[in-house]
């Protein structure tokens, strides 16, 4: 591994140094006016006032000026920075390493994507075997000149002749489809539109796919998506023939993927609707049947389907088992009276399950970290894959009928190791390990746990330099997520190296809402239970506090989507716990949220304000709603979002950052980043990842009165 010895040694030194006033000068911020409007909403007898509302048009002249004004703004102040370049150039010397990712097999060969270190999109390779050379197979750099267009999706045809692939672009979540001949390597003619939440399974000469219809001109980032429905393309068509599947007509509000196995004898349908659960309905494809039979109705479990052999369906549930188990279903006899438990539930959250060989691997969750299992067709357990430090299991790839499996882990420090597993004498060894710019021997992860309002134990990853003294001086970042069901596991990010090197503190809390102890964990933090979220937060902030850890003028706090929200709640309820707040495409207006594009589908987390009783209960948290008039202690706040996210729509970044300028009257900036041909996050260019990083951690160390070493 290399080092950089200068670096190594000045950060064991000198965590960070005080800001000299005379040299970095108080940075004055005059907002643009931001215009507004008489509109109003009447929410079960409450009039409440939506005065920013004309910000939701994203196609209007108007909507552009703002935009551009509030980006000079912010240009303005980061420009004023004197380390803003510098820590872009370290980030970008950081970034630059080989990354590849665990190989799988599809049509009989081996493929794996690899980045040289500053490529904008990982290129997908192909080898034929495990010893042979890597040829370049679909470069997604070559689809675009600025590198906004990302692949998002692939399947491999089962008689090895073609490769499905869609693609995003700048960001959005809006997919086309094409197809590519796996022994040439050309396109075909084949080009599908207005693709969304789709998966693409092969059938004969043609794939089924989901997709909405063309949205009217103008609205295709914001307009509510619904009336999802399944089309079967056969391939060398026009789109307009495609064959309907599958739709309902009187359930707006569902999504519809597709699996076939590779026996190719069935059709299965995922059903999705305003939950984390979904419905699952299948069908033979030789004909004798027209109708799809339900094997699973209703949106309160989850069901994924592992592997399918001959007419044993094996799926991962949560039904009867909050914390998952694996199940085998006859599908002649799909009664659930009839299902088997391969493998029951366990203390530990079963994250995900695989079939490889002659056995199954289980990547299991504990305490928020990842442990891997083996065990027998059967469900017997025979024996733990060691892992060698606290890490996620990012993937587990391997074949049925194939006794090498390939695993990859990382941590916070580390982007991780790929290994080659055998099945048959037990054997791990190192197939790759990324050389990086950054000694990971001096950095330290460890878990605490912090007791929430009402007595919850909520585990937090806390990670630092060795020699970090515990005198409450060490500036901190809290982040934090806390909802649909998905768990903060520790995961390597690039940009993250900046503030461990600079001696900060990075700390992720594992928030009720979240799944890393299953789904009552997940529960806890939904609905009119949502303010547990914002409590173990804080929670965590005040332990960092009591600790020696930080104190509050040198504690920020980070988190996107979903976290966004977190992070906006938590300001409004605790602004003078922070120095620097960093929500990103939050989901900002809580009475609005499920009137665009996806955004109904989160009602199963936050329900929604056409209900009575959760309107009242999310309007007291809304980000938007409870900004406090003439506040001064707010902390320096910069919200980022883009203008091409059709998941969280930016009008609620737009409205939040127009309100605070308007009301807080503090000394503290109040900015906001808009980023052009970008979404909500997935299939961001390095570029633009690299710019977004260096601008975040430039203002929160000018704002905590930090200079960083490269200064």
């Amino acid at each position: 591994m290399k080092f950089v010895i200068f670096f190594s040694i000045v950060c064991s030194l000198i965590a960070f140094k005080c800001i000299d006033d005379k040299k970095y000068p108080f940075i004055k911020v005059t907002y643009s006016v931001t215009k507004k409007t008489d509109s109003v909403d009447t929410y079960f007898g409450y009039k409440i006032g939506d005065p920013y509302r004309w910000l939701e048009n994203d196609n209007s002249d108007e909507t552009a000026e703002w935009v551009k004004s509030q980006n000079e703004v912010t240009n303005n102040y980061l420009s004023q920075i004197p380390f803003r370049d510098k820590i872009k150039d370290r980030l970008t010397k950081m970034w630059n390493f080989p990354k590849i990712s665990a190989p799988f097999k599809a049509a009989g060969k081996y493929y794996f994507y690899k980045n040289t270190g500053l490529q904008n999109q990982s290129v997908l390779y192909v080898i034929d075997s495990l010893n042979s050379e890597p040829r370049v197979f679909l470069d997604p750099n070559s689809l675009s000149t600025d590198g906004t267009v990302a692949l998002n999706g692939m399947a491999y045809s089962n008689d090895k002749k073609y490769f499905a692939y869609s693609v995003a672009r700048s960001g959005s979540d809006w997919n086309e489809i094409y197809v590519k001949d796996i022994n040439s390597q050309l396109d075909l003619e084949d080009h599908l539109s207005w693709v969304k939440f789709s998966s693409i399974a092969w059938y004969k000469d043609g794939f089924f796919y989901s997709r909405y219809d063309a949205p009217e001109e103008g609205k295709a980032l914001s307009k509510k998506n619904q009336f999802h429905k399944m089309y079967y393309h056969k391939l060398g068509t026009n789109q307009n023939e495609d064959a309907l599947v599958y739709k309902n007509d009187n359930e707006p509000l569902r999504t519809y993927a597709a699996y076939v196995p590779e026996n190719e004898k069935y059709l299965f349908i995922y059903e999705g609707a305003a939950s984390k659960g979904n419905a699952l309905q299948f069908k033979k494809l030789d004909n004798s049947e027209n109708e799809f039979k339900y094997i699973v109705q209703g949106f309160d479990y989850e069901f994924n389907i592992i592997e399918c052999v001959e007419i044993f369906l094996c799926i991962r549930t949560n039904y009867q088992a909050p914390k998952y188990k694996l199940i085998k279903i006859d599908l002649n006899n799909f009664d659930s009276t009839n299902w088997i438990e391969i493998i029951s539930e366990k203390e530990n959250v079963l994250d995900g399950c695989s079939f490889a060989g002659n056995k199954i691997v289980c990547s299991y969750m504990k305490n928020a970290y990842n442990k891997i299992e083996i065990y027998s067709n059967e469900g017997k357990y025979e024996k733990d894959i060691e892992l060698s430090t606290i890490c996620t299991v990012n993937s587990v790839n391997g074949k049925i009928n194939d006794n090498t499996l390939f695993y990859s882990i990382s941590s916070f420090t580390s982007p991780g190791l790929i290994y080659k597993y055998s099945l048959n004498n037990d054997k791990s060894e190192i197939y790759f390990k990324s050389e990086i710019d950054f000694d990971e021997s001096q950095y330290i992860t460890k878990q605490e746990f912090a007791k929430s309002k009402d007595g919850t134990m909520i585990p937090m990853f806390i990670v630092h330099k060795k020699n970090i003294k515990m005198n409450g001086k060490n500036p901190a970042l809290l982040y934090g997520y806390g909802g649909f069901n998905i768990s903060m596991t520790p995961k390597f990010k690039a940009s993250n190296l900046i503030w461990l090197e600079n001696g900060g503190v990075y700390v992720v809390a594992c928030l009720r809402g979240g799944g890393e102890f299953g789904d009552d964990w997940h529960k806890q933090g939904t609905k009119l239970q949502k303010q547990n979220v914002f409590d173990d937060f804080i929670a965590c902030a005040e332990y960092l506090i009591e600790k020696q850890y930080t104190n509050s003028s040198v504690l920020a706090m980070n988190g996107g989507s979903n976290g966004g929200l977190l992070v906006g709640a938590v300001t409004n309820q605790r602004p003078e716990l922070f120095k620097v707040a960093l929500p990103a495409v939050g989901v900002m207006d809580m009475l609005r949220f499920h009137k665009f594009t996806i955004g109904w589908s989160w009602t199963s987390d936050y329900g929604s304000s056409d209900d009575s009783t959760e309107f009242k209960y999310i309007y007291k948290y809304s980000p938007l709603h409870n900004i406090k008039v003439n506040n001064t202690n707010y902390p320096a706040i910069l919200v980022t979002t883009a203008d091409h996210d059709d998941r969280v729509v930016p009008a609620h970044s737009f409205k939040y950052a127009a309100t605070l300028q308007e009301y807080c009257k503090g000394s503290n900036p109040v900015l906001i980043r808009i980023d052009a041909k970008a979404g909500h996050g997935s299939g961001k260019p390095v570029s633009k990842q690299i710019e977004q990083a260096a601008d975040m951690w430039a203002f929160t160390f000018y704002n905590m009165g930090i200079s960083p070493i490269y200064e």
